[in-house]
């Protein structure tokens, strides 16, 4: 027999939690079906006592509640937990209804009996005037104040429910999100929506709540008074009316209570936008942010004390605190400004202690700054590039199998203020200019001269566009151009420069951290290639020769499999390139396979053609070195330039198909002038891929001969 003496009282206590959340639909549904009961059937007082006890209980921890989420949505249930407490609520006052007018001086409730005397006290008249008076402060501040702000919160949310819509897809156009963060922020998006839509019709319960509370007021009394005299259960009607009165406003006062915690947890959740802290964090750090405000304050009141008729000695306590809570803040905004201060501040000494590894030590990227850009980095400004060249790098490291480098941001005074520009390893590569407060519109198949703008060329792809002002974004947006804010288009710009100097940015350190991560799990295949005299060198340079056409390298193991099969009889770089790239040829035709025919359509080579090609082709320790003369080089861009625009005007995105030999020659002839263009050797094609051949190159130079 198992022995269960060693379970901790933690560990039953979160099963029972489990089990008891497990079984919370079973609960709601059987809480569903008392409440309408409480309608219907009588309780005794006892059991309404604990019930209104719940029900306080109940409204103030949703009150609470909604001072610790961060977003109105996060509290998503919040419309349907009003419904309900709302309902539950009302059952209460039936039944309390119901027990007053049938039991008379004998109803016994505890907790009805108790606030009605702490608000009548000895005069059941003021007690009644002072009640109401707590109904209407609800009713027409409170509740008609929550009504209303979630009836502009519902209407605005779905007014700028198409413009986040946008927002999200250019993010993940620019490759900022990946489809997967595109569908939680359009999920996040949705439930927003609904929140407060939700929310615009569950605030009517509340304020219907409390017209329903005046009714009951009346109710209690004018149906005490008939039925105490009728029947007899009192003397007079003044006791009549001191008893009923009281009962009344026993029993308003328990079931109003939780409706104005209620109503105030309405109003908190639907003012709240984001918030960085908590509620009250929020608060503290944002009144009480700036010292002048408590001494203007602890001086007015201060100076007030000394009028004619007001208590001087309050007025000073109070001033005094202010003053003093000002001043404490004060000193303690100086000393951490004065900490920044010290550490940013860097020594003479420091400057003179120059070390070797200064000098040798160079970022492998980094993005040069002018003075107007800085806000884009500066997340106290709202500026969000940082976040997003984080998520760059992540997509691309991702996608092509590569870990992109920490990329270094710097301010550069040197350079215009509006500017940027890109380094690898301490080279330019790319620059550009950002109008901060503007935003960028584009789309080839449209007119720009429709829209008023600085006409630039778009930095990443060298497209037209122009820079437009914000009155001028919806105008844009409307005929259908694509636009851009200044983030964007550094991080477009940034993204495409990655992948284009991918195989710049690999070195001999990835390679073998490329390595040691596979060994973990394929130790025998990575125990083979380094065996291999100058593998990771070797490696590199082919890998760096696939980054450089656009091949993906994270299938790291077929690469080092292929690599170990040749690398013994095969010294040449470019030719182990080649056969790499026949082990991984599924993977790059899917990108060229036509959708529609399921095939490649491609531009061959005059078997001619083919065959000079190849016959200039020798092998040396450096490499592939071709012996072609020039005037045929030159012959050969202009007729493949040909054929590849006859394709781009018949709306067909060609690849060139060659012999494996001659394929790596074919590319670096093209590579200036077509660089778009994939150059495929048909050892690279799958068996099931056909070929759909839509042009041929010849040499005009060959026909003339």
């Amino acid at each position: 027999m198992a022995d269960n003496s060693s379970t901790t009282p933690s560990a039953r206590g979160t099963n029972f939690f489990a089990l008891i959340t497990k079984r919370m639909d079973i609960a709601l549904a059987v809480a569903a079906i008392m409440v309408v009961l409480m309608l219907i059937i009588p309780l005794p007082t006892f059991l309404l006592d604990v019930l209104l006890v719940i029900n306080l209980s109940i409204s103030l921890m949703i009150l609470l509640s909604t001072m610790y989420v961060k977003k109105p949505a996060d509290f998503s249930s919040f419309p349907g937990v009003i419904l309900i407490t709302t309902i539950f609520s009302l059952a209460l006052n039936v039944s309390s209804t119901r027990l007053i007018l049938s039991m008379g001086p004998a109803f016994d409730s505890r907790i009805i009996t108790a606030f009605g005397n702490f608000v009548v006290g000895g005069n059941y008249v003021v007690g009644l005037i002072v009640f109401v008076v707590l109904l209407a402060i609800q009713f027409l501040v409170i509740t008609k104040g929550a009504s209303r702000v979630s009836e502009v919160a519902a209407r605005f949310s779905l007014d700028s429910l198409p413009g986040k819509q946008l927002a999200i897809d250019q993010d993940l156009s620019a490759g900022l999100i990946n489809e997967e963060e595109a569908k939680t922020r359009r999920a996040e998006l949705r439930l927003e929506s609904d929140f407060y839509g939700a929310m615009d019709g569950s605030s009517k319960f509340v304020s219907g709540n409390v017209k329903v509370a005046l009714v009951i007021v009346l109710v209690d009394i004018i149906g005490g008074l008939i039925v105490g005299l009728a029947m007899g259960q009192v003397a007079s009607l003044e006791e009549a009316a001191r008893t009923y009165i009281l009962f009344t406003v026993g029993d308003g006062l328990i079931s109003q209570i939780p409706a104005l915690l209620i109503s105030t947890a309405t109003g908190l959740i639907v003012t709240r936008s984001a918030a960085r802290e908590e509620f009250a964090r929020d608060i503290i750090s944002q009144i009480g942010s700036s010292p002048r405000v408590l001494y203007i304050a602890g001086i007015a009141i201060f100076g007030l004390g000394f009028l004619p008729g007001f208590p001087t000695l309050i007025h000073i306590m109070v001033g005094g605190l202010l003053g003093g809570v000002g001043y404490l803040m004060n000193s303690s905004i100086r000393e951490g400004e004065k900490k920044k201060r010290e550490a940013s501040q860097v020594k003479p000494e420091g400057e003179a202690a120059m070390t070797i590894e200064d000098i040798v030590k160079i970022d492998p990227m980094t993005l040069e700054i002018g003075y107007n850009l800085v806000p884009l980095v500066d997340k106290e400004q709202g500026g969000d590039l940082l976040d997003r060249i984080k998520l760059i790098r992540k997509r691309i490291g991702l996608d092509l199998g590569i870990l992109v480098p920490p990329i270094r941001i710097i301010d550069n005074v040197s350079i215009d203020a509006s500017e940027y520009l890109i380094k690898i390893r301490g080279t330019e590569i790319a620059r550009g200019k950002i109008m901060i407060n503007r935003f960028l519109a584009m789309n080839p198949k449209l007119d720009l001269n429709q829209l008023d703008g600085i006409e630039i060329k778009e930095p990443a792809f060298g497209l037209p566009a122009k820079w437009i002002a914000e009155p001028e974004r919806q105008k844009a947006e409307s005929q259908g151009f694509d636009i851009f804010d200044p983030p964007s288009v550094v991080a477009t710009h940034l993204t495409e420069l990655i992948k284009r100097n991918a195989a710049e940015i690999l070195t001999r350190q990835d390679v073998q951290a490329m390595f040691d991560a596979l060994r973990k799990e394929y130790p025998s295949v990575v125990d083979e290639v380094m065996k291999i005299p100058g593998a990771v060198g070797e490696l590199q340079k082919i890998l760096q020769n696939l980054l450089r056409e656009g091949v993906k390298i994270r299938n790291m193991l077929v690469i080092l499999e292929t690599f170990a099969d040749y690398a013994g009889t095969v010294k040449n770089i470019d030719m182990l390139t080649e056969f790499i790239r026949q082990s991984l040829g599924k993977q790059i035709t899917t990108n060229f396979v036509d959708e529609t025919s399921g095939s490649i359509r491609g531009i061959i080579l005059d078997p001619e053609l083919e065959q000079m090609l190849s016959d200039s082709i020798h092998e040396k320790p450096e490499g592939l070195v071709s012996t072609l003369d020039p005037s045929i080089l030159h012959n050969f861009v202009d007729e493949a330039g040909t054929v590849i625009e006859e394709c781009l005007n018949r709306g067909i995105q060609p690849v060139i198909l060659a012999s494996q030999k001659v394929r790596r020659l074919v590319r670096e002839m093209l590579e200036r002038s077509f660089p778009s263009i994939p150059v495929l050797s048909y050892s690279e094609i799958p068996s099931k891929v056909s070929l759909d051949q839509v042009g041929i190159i010849r040499l005009s130079i060959l026909a003339e001969v």
